[in-house]
């Protein structure tokens, strides 16, 4: 008798396994409510996502159910689920609690590690590439990236937590201030080029000074409605 192949089994990808039915609606309402395709004031139905999913509603109402504890959106029962504008008073509270963990972060981040520098460097032009592209999603994402590598590089874990928290909400202000605002993209663009310069230089107070009117504009442009 021949003996029993030992090689390994390989999988197709008919036989990987797909994420459960709730996630994929999860992700799918997630990413179109930051990158905007569903607007704040747009009203979902169960149905219409089950469709687009391609899933039955049970997994639509835990998805829901849980969007609506983070607050993107808001339930009705036998209507459908609201996505939820971004008001006034979070964006006030958003920038507030990015000013103080990013003026400490650059701050921290002086004197600067060679790894520090050189991933600025290579996030800084990805969004040059993407906003030529003009993908804004993805422009907030990198732009984001930008800042979280220097909160991450200050080593202090409970603010890299906290910074964290914010992030759902700093991708869908920015989408929202690039499409309102298209010059800030190289607005935005220039002034991350002047924090990597002053980091680059050990110049911390002028680094914690580029933060300020960095996130201080994000005030002034996104505008809101209040809840």
């Amino acid at each position: 008798m021949p003996a029993a192949s030992s090689a390994p089994v390989r999988s197709t990808p008919s036989s990987l396994k797909r994420p459960p039915a709730a996630e994929r609606v999860y992700t799918h309402i997630k990413e179109a409510v930051l990158d905007r395709r569903y607007e704040g004031g747009t009203l979902l139905t169960e149905g219409d996502l089950a469709d687009a999913v391609g899933v039955s509603r049970t997994p639509v109402r835990e998805a829901l159910l849980r969007l609506e504890v983070e607050g993107l959106i808001k339930l009705y029962p036998k209507k459908g689920a609201l996505v939820l504008a971004v008001s006034a008073q979070e964006i006030k509270d958003v920038v507030e609690t990015r000013l103080l963990v990013e003026e400490f972060a650059a701050r921290k981040a002086v004197p600067a590690s060679p790894q520090l520098i050189e991933r600025m460097e290579q996030l800084l032009e990805e969004q040059r590439q993407l906003a030529e592209a003009g993908d804004l999603a993805a422009v907030a994402v990198t732009d984001r990236c930008f800042h979280a590598e220097i909160v991450k590089y200050a080593g202090n874990e409970i603010l890299s937590r906290l910074y964290d928290q914010l992030r759902d909400r700093q991708l869908r202000m920015g989408v929202a201030v690039m499409e309102a605002h298209p010059g800030r993209i190289e607005a935005n663009i220039t002034e991350h080029g002047e924090l990597l310069e002053a980091i680059r230089a050990g110049d911390a107070d002028g680094a914690a000074l580029v933060v300020r009117r960095h996130v201080g504009r994000v005030r002034e442009l996104v505008r809101g409605e209040d809840r």
